[in-house]
Order: structure tokens, then sequence, then C-alpha cells
């Protein structure tokens, strides 16, 4: 599972995940497991779950002016003890950088409920993280995913 925090002003406004383009996210998934960005967008999801990735976000809601994450508040999480629950295959979730991350510690208090899983925080694919090159970011998920 990959959980991004919130989807910012373009994924909310084409109702899709990591829609805007500067976002790498669909490139990285376009050369790990074919799901490219020039596919249409139902295709993508389909060869995300066929690839057993799910994606969804730690937050259900908030209030944010634009689309970074350091403008998030009024946090409300979802409800993750129900999710893990329904889905006890899951192994792994991967925070898609910090933010995902932090939201997800502060929010989700008794992680000893939870099923065993590894936990793991990749760079942000987000266009405002280029600091990281590309290719460090490819790998990182590239190494992530390989688990």
């Amino acid at each position: 599972m990959i959980l991004g925090s919130m989807p910012g002003k373009e994924s909310l406004r084409q109702n899709q995940y990591y829609a805007h383009p500067q976002n790498a996210f669909w490139k990285i998934m376009g050369e790990l497991i074919g799901a490219h960005p020039d596919l249409p967008y139902a295709q993508r999801l389909a060869i995300l779950k066929s690839s057993g990735i799910a994606l969804w976000d730690v937050l259900a809601s908030c209030e944010r002016e634009g689309s970074l994450d350091a403008d998030i508040r009024a946090e409300t999480a979802n409800d993750f003890s129900a999710f893990f629950a329904r889905h006890a295959r899951l192994n792994a979730v991967f925070f898609n950088g910090g933010k995902a991350e932090q939201s997800f510690q502060k929010w989700v208090s008794d992680k000893r409920a939870l099923p065993p899983l590894v936990f793991q925080r990749l760079p942000s694919t987000s266009p405002t993280h280029a600091r990281i090159p590309y290719t460090d970011k490819l790998q990182a998920w590239r190494t992530a995913l390989a688990c």
C-alpha cells in the first residue's frame, strides 16, 4: 500500500491520484510496473491493482489553500484500524513523503493494534521536493517495492 497525505488541487480537480503533470509518481510507476503516465488513468490503476499495490491517503479531510503539505491544517485521519482489519493480506505500507508518515504517526495512536507490517517512508514524488534527483527517487522506490 502506498499512502499519500492528501491530494493536491490538481488531483482533486481531476479526481485522480498524482494528477499534477510534474509529480513523478506515475513516471516512477511506469518504469517499475508499466503504469506509464500516458496511459488512461483507469488502466494505470488496474496495473497497480494487478501488481498488488493499493493507493490511499492518510487524511480523510483537511483544510489547505493550494497543494503544499506544509499548509495542511485541521486534519482528520482515515480509519486505519478498520482498513487493516478488512485487508489482512497487506504486508507493507509505504509513505509517499514525510507528511504522510508524520500524519500517520500522529493519528494512528495505537500501533500495537495494527497487524505486523513493514512501514517505510519513501522520497516524495511531489514536484516541490526537487532537491532529490529523480534517479535517486526511482532507486528508492524500486528497492522498496521489490520487497
